[in-house]
């Protein structure tokens, strides 16, 4: 089963990227560098010269690979939101019950993260904790509108309506499954970076999850629908 999915390649849109960072060792390497030194220094601090320094190559090698900095947040937010998507369809598919379909999504959308060894060059906890602080740097831009048309939240999109779709599932008459579903997964990206900066005004502890919340927060808001 590990053998299988070792192969199974996440999907980042193309044009985030000028070649492929996993057709070769170097771009791996710029990959897994990246995340740490965006994790460590914060992406407004981050450069492809600090990058160059830190993979030991000429900063002009990383152009080959991306146009700026912002394509390359883009780029490995995208791989969150696809690796998010796969674990979102593995560990539902077999299940039969809509309301433990709906429960498990849940809990792969809030939980904390674990590293995922079948991806070596990726570190998916850093990963992580880039998506919480940054992720809004991907697209909180001027060239928004043109980015989306070139499908670059194409990942993100996908995991919103998968979740939708499980809502509507499980409740038919619901009229706002979208805005629930992106609604959730924004806002326990939101709520990780509150439990851990803003503590005083957070809920969450050892007996209190943002997974119980938001299960709470979805089910009640559907059984109030019916």
């Amino acid at each position: 089963m590990n053998n299988l999915l070792s192969n199974i390649k996440i999907e980042v849109p193309s044009g985030t990227y000028l070649k492929d960072p996993e057709s070769s060792t170097l771009g791996k390497k710029i990959l897994t560098h990246s995340i740490i030194l965006i994790d460590e220094m914060g992406f407004e601090s981050f450069n492809f010269k600090k990058l160059g320094a830190a993979i030991q190559s000429n900063e002009s090698s990383i152009y080959r690979y991306f146009e700026s900095k912002h394509k390359l947040l883009v780029y490995l937010t995208s791989w969150y939101w696809g690796w998010l998507e796969y674990q979102l369809v593995i560990e539902t598919y077999s299940l039969t019950s809509i309301e433990d379909k709906l429960k498990k999504a849940i809990k792969v959308l809030t939980r904390t993260t674990k590293n995922d060894n079948t991806y070596t060059h990726i570190n998916e906890v850093l990963l992580n904790t880039i998506v919480i602080n940054e992720n809004s740097k991907s697209y909180l831009t001027k060239d928004v509108d043109d980015d989306n048309k070139e499908g670059f939240f194409m990942p993100y999109k996908r995991v919103v309506k998968r979740f939708s779709e499980l809502i509507s599932e499980y409740q038919p008459d619901y009229d706002y499954p979208l805005s629930l579903a992106s609604t959730v997964i924004q806002s326990a990206l939101h709520q990780q970076f509150v439990k851990d900066h803003f503590k005083t005004i957070s809920n969450f502890n050892k007996q209190h999850t943002p997974t119980q919340f938001f299960t709470d927060l979805v089910l009640n808001a559907l059984t109030y629908g019916k």
